[in-house]
């Protein structure tokens, strides 16, 4: 089980996976799964249970290189959801 700060990473994790969804950047958590080869199964998983220790560091870092999320944002709430 994660203790609270690792549950907000995660809570967070998901909400950058919504708007990157709004703007249509990605449609949804299937395409994420794909393109990384997540298994969709753990992902919805921990989107319904964010105390479950499933959170991969890896993909904290897709959002990070790959689709412009800011790390600060993403690991302590703080600034922006998105990078300049």
């Amino acid at each position: 089980m994660q203790n609270a700060e690792s549950q907000k990473v995660t809570e967070r994790f998901f909400k950058a996976l919504e708007v990157l969804k709004q703007e249509k950047v990605i449609r949804g958590l299937n395409t994420f799964c794909r393109i990384y080869n997540v298994n969709s199964r753990n992902l919805y998983q921990l989107k319904k249970d964010p105390s479950r220790d499933m959170l991969k560091l890896a993909w904290l870092s897709y959002l990070i290189t790959d689709f412009n999320i800011s790390a600060e944002w993403l690991l302590t709430g703080r600034g922006r959801i998105l990078k300049k």
